[in-house]
């Protein structure tokens, strides 16, 4: 199992959304190498849910990747903000994952501090600049998380 950050805006789709419709498909990613990371995913990987643009900025829950390697079909919606006239359906550029809420963390692990205990070199997500919405997490880094939100791997509740 690996572990992933997911970034999302809560005003657009938030951690309560996501409780409310138990999975998504997290389409509408339009940068290269994020989308390489989705392609990398796995059904059973965990991703950490972040809200981001907002006055406090931090990661707010746990989800799980139930399928993989899913064709965007966004790309494909002329009436989309994330329609792709490049993409076709016999050769789709954009693909994505589906998940589901594992845990709403009891307290958010704000990026402050995550900036306080990991540099940029470790956690890309605290690396001035960054703006990827989708990336990889170390191992250590999401034990850190997982420690600091007070859930275990294997809490569904």
């Amino acid at each position: 199992m690996q572990y992933w950050l997911l970034k999302s805006e809560p005003n657009t789709y938030s951690i309560q959304d996501l409780k409310t419709d138990q999975t998504t498909l997290w389409d509408g990613v339009r940068n290269y190498q994020a989308r390489n990371f989705l392609r990398q995913m796995q059904v059973g990987d965990r991703a950490f849910f972040y809200h981001s643009n907002t006055k406090t900025p931090g990661i707010v829950g746990l989800a799980q990747i139930i399928k993989a390697n899913v064709v965007d079909p966004t790309q494909f919606d002329p009436n989309s903000h994330y329609f792709d006239p490049k993409s076709t359906p016999e050769q789709p550029r954009w693909h994505t994952v589906e998940i589901e809420l594992v845990k709403i963390f009891p307290k958010m692990i704000s990026l402050t501090t995550l900036k306080s205990q990991f540099t940029g070199d470790e956690f890309h997500l605290v690396r001035k600049g960054n703006r990827l919405s989708v990336m990889p997490v170390a191992d250590s880094i999401a034990q850190f998380i997982l420690q600091a939100s007070s859930v275990r791997v294997d809490d569904r509740s």
